[in-house]
């Protein structure tokens, strides 16, 4: 009996041993855990108050000169060449743009004038071969062929009707100066009546559809007497 207590007593014993060095190592890697998370915080301040007092102002806002003073990135730097680049493409094509539009707007107005004078001179060579014909008619008035009502003078009236509506216009008259760019000299009279040369007599008036000439005055002109 005295034997079993004996044993009892020594089991006990060494529980209570193994539960005490237990307890040692576990509290030795506790604070070998604590001693190294303290190792890696520097020393008179925590991580994020460092953090706060190097990268932010104490009030914690940016002034304007904290924000002009802050240096330009790399690839802010290409931003800014890419979008000035940009911007003298557009420019470079926009007044491209200008010149064709300037210079298409000239090629039309010519265009146009063109197809003007190209339309006024095949008008006047059709009308050119009415010119005797009307000539004939001015020559019939003036010897009074031309009785009104008469059908002379109808179809008279038709055809120079025809004639105005395509533009064709008359010059040449008795007391106008001459020109020589307008009108032909046929005869010259010296007359002390006169100052410079006028026209006398209109012999054949002169025709124009628009800008185109057809046909010069011819005319006999007065010229001052020596």
């Amino acid at each position: 009996m005295a034997n079993k207590e004996r044993d009892e007593s020594a089991d006990n014993d060494d529980r209570s041993l193994s539960e005490d060095a237990a307890g040692a190592r576990d509290e030795a890697q506790r604070s070998g855990a604590e001693g190294a998370d303290a190792a890696s915080v520097p020393s008179g301040a925590s991580g994020s108050d460092s953090a706060t007092s190097v990268s932010e102002p104490a009030d914690g806002e940016l002034t304007v000169d904290d924000i002009l003073g802050t240096a330009q990135t790399a690839d802010a730097a290409a931003e800014d060449a890419e979008d000035a680049a940009i911007a003298d493409l557009e420019t470079q094509l926009l007044n491209d743009l200008k010149r064709l539009q300037a210079e298409y707007a000239n090629y039309r107005r010519r265009t146009e004038e063109q197809r003007t004078v190209e339309i006024e001179r095949a008008k006047g060579t059709a009308v050119k071969a009415l010119l005797p014909v009307l000539d004939d008619l001015d020559r019939a008035e003036k010897h009074g062929d031309l009785e009104e009502g008469s059908p002379f003078a109808t179809i008279a009236e038709k055809l120079r009707g025809i004639t105005a509506h395509m533009g064709v216009t008359s010059y040449g008259a008795a007391g106008e100066a001459f020109d020589p760019q307008q009108h032909e000299a046929i005869v010259q009279v010296p007359n002390p009546a006169v100052s410079e040369a006028t026209i006398l007599e209109v012999v054949e008036p002169g025709y124009r559809l628009g800008s185109v000439e057809l046909r010069p005055a011819k005319v006999v002109v007065a010229v001052p007497a020596e």
